[in-house]
């Protein structure tokens, strides 16, 4: 089964929690200043306590047999940064999808229910849409990341913590020029806009009509879910998931905390349950604050 007939047939599709907020926090790894944490697979060390990061939250997956998406560690791997990293020279994007390959066929009567995605995000800050690219210059900026991605083999591409409609559409445009699936994911405010102020409802009717291919869908990621439930004042068909923080704080906040703001896991699985059966959210995740146990949580519940 496809991606595109997974979301139009299922009733729940789990995704990953935190990954690169878990390196930093929780296992006191140190981030590349260029590409975070896609290097890790090329130090042994760093791969293993990745590598246990990814089997943490398929195994959740695998124990409640609900179909998940995970995605490449290539959040930062775009073309300029892979080579101030000074890896120019290595198929960094293509290998981080080996890597999750490799993790994929240890489940052998699960294998097909998992699908990975090429993840790419904005060439600035995520959290300061005036660094945001415009249409033309991202259709090209991201050119490079995407191709690059879509030749590994990958099931589909996903775009997260996305700032600006300027560069989504971008990044829409070329990724609907590799021809794959593909999936793109806003941060939003609690008035439903994304944060350059664009009404998501218009982000999203723009996307689809420019370009050739449609998204399958869209998603909203590092937000919190009372910031998801308050900006679907009205319900938005094209709008079908969310990888959630545990902090209902601003991006302006969080970007500024030394320390983790977060939730109980039974906290945060209640009121992604709540969204799911309120406004047929499918898509279900988490982003900062998340961890093993959030996402077990979300899946168990999920699950009644």
């Amino acid at each position: 089964m496809s991606l595109k007939e997974l979301i139009a047939t299922e009733r729940i599709i789990l995704t990953e929690g935190a990954v690169v907020e878990r390196l930093r926090r929780e296992f006191s790894v140190p981030l590349d200043a260029h590409i975070s944490n896609a290097g890790f697979i090329y130090d042994p060390k760093y791969r293993s306590v990745i590598r246990g990061i990814y089997r943490q939250y398929l195994n959740i997956g695998n124990a409640y047999n609900i179909p998940m998406m995970i995605f490449t560690p290539t959040w930062r791997a775009n073309e300029e940064r892979v080579r101030s990293a000074g890896l120019i020279g290595q198929n960094v994007n293509g290998d981080n999808f080996i890597f999750l390959a490799g993790l994929r066929s240890g489940y052998a009567d699960y294998m097909n229910n998992i699908f990975i995605g090429g993840l790419i995000s904005s060439k600035g800050d995520c959290y300061k849409p005036q660094e945001a690219l415009s249409q033309g210059e991202a259709h090209r900026f991201h050119r490079y990341q995407l191709t690059a991605l879509a030749d590994s083999g990958v099931d589909f591409l996903f775009a997260s913590t996305l700032p600006a409609l300027s560069e989504a559409t971008g990044i829409a445009m070329a990724m609907a020029d590799t021809g794959l699936d593909y999936i793109i994911s806003f941060v939003i405010r609690p008035a439903g806009t994304l944060l350059d102020g664009t009404p998501l409802s218009d982000a999203i009717s723009f996307i689809d009509a420019a370009v050739s291919i449609k998204p399958l869908c869209y998603m909203t990621n590092c937000v919190h879910h009372s910031v998801l439930r308050s900006a679907l004042n009205i319900p938005l068909e094209r709008l079908m998931g969310i990888q959630a923080n545990t902090s209902a704080k601003s991006p302006e906040e969080l970007d500024d905390m030394a320390e983790l703001a977060t939730e109980e896991p039974e906290i945060f699985a209640q009121g992604m349950k709540k969204l799911h059966d309120d406004f047929g959210i499918k898509i279900l995740g988490g982003c900062c604050g998340t961890d093993n146990r959030h996402i077990e949580c979300l899946a168990k519940q999920l699950s009644v």
